[in-house]
């Protein structure tokens, strides 16, 4: 009698050990700091874009993305580059801080949005080129590669040729996990700035503020050989908890390229809303 009694235990302790053997071992080749997230992958397709999605939880140390062959993959910095470039330029001193101000030289420039006076911080968020360019220039090849250096950041290739236009062509990359490896240190104070540098970058870099959630980030958009190329980096802060984000996609054929501005940002917030982060 005792042993008819134990039998539904034992069945159902085999059946939940099972269970969590098959969740945790889900798949034998993924490693245990990385989740594939398909629905990462319907995001972009439902968009007509190609590219992948990368999420890091600080607090838990794992990576999710739909493709992390792909998020290893190097591609120009584009504007993201406007990240340590504007935090060099205010460590020289080339800046002095936020609100100093770029005049505009009275000639036609790439976005009739630039053709007026622009602080540090306004060339951020509206994506200065030429403001970046002199900003480059001034700090010039040798300070560059030696902040570079320091911050270990991707694979830039800076001579007196390309001083103000490495991050928008040439053979300069950087993959999403080094560009989330870059916004960790700078976020966690591990970079060899000055804490004034440090705060003044983390006030410019806010894209979004709710009650909720704060979203701090940089866009990119490079096209090389005809091929363009868009990024969407920066870190979510959720109550108590901070995520980093890198997303890298380009068009389909079947895109709508008015529409390529925006959608680096549209797919990552609907990754963070899979992910839950936001609503």
């Amino acid at each position: 009698m005792k042993i008819i009694y134990l039998l539904p235990f034992l069945v159902s302790l085999y059946s939940c050990t099972n269970k969590q053997t098959q969740s945790n071992f889900n798949n034998e080749n993924e490693p245990q700091h990385e989740k594939v997230v398909n629905e990462f992958q319907t995001i972009l397709d439902s968009a007509s874009i190609t590219g992948s999605i990368l999420i890091y939880d600080l607090g838990t140390g794992k990576y999710y993305s739909n493709d992390f062959e792909r998020s290893r993959k190097g591609f120009l910095p584009a504007s993201t580059y406007k990240i340590p470039n504007s935090i060099i330029a205010l460590e020289t001193g080339v800046v002095d801080n936020e609100n100093s101000v770029f005049k505009w030289d009275g000639k036609k420039r790439g976005l009739k949005v630039w053709e007026q006076d622009l602080t540090l911080k306004e060339a951020f968020h509206l994506s200065c080129v030429p403001c970046y360019q002199e900003v480059a220039r001034k700090i010039g090849v040798k300070t560059m590669n030696e902040y570079l250096d320091k911050f270990k950041y991707g694979n830039i290739k800076v001579d007196s040729t390309t001083i103000d236009v490495f991050w928008l062509e040439g053979e300069s990359s950087i993959d999403q996990f080094q560009q989330i490896d870059f916004l960790q240190r700078l976020y966690q104070s591990k970079l060899p700035i000055s804490q004034r540098t440090e705060s003044i970058m983390k006030q410019m870099m806010v894209i979004e503020e709710t009650e909720q959630y704060r979203i701090s980030g940089k866009t990119g958009w490079s096209t090389r050989q005809g091929n363009d190329n868009g990024w969407f980096v920066g870190y979510i802060e959720v109550q108590d908890s901070v995520y980093f984000f890198a997303t890298n996609v380009e068009p389909t054929i079947e895109f709508e390229m008015s529409s390529f501005p925006k959608i680096r940002q549209e797919v990552t917030y609907k990754a963070l809303k899979q992910m839950r982060l936001i609503e």
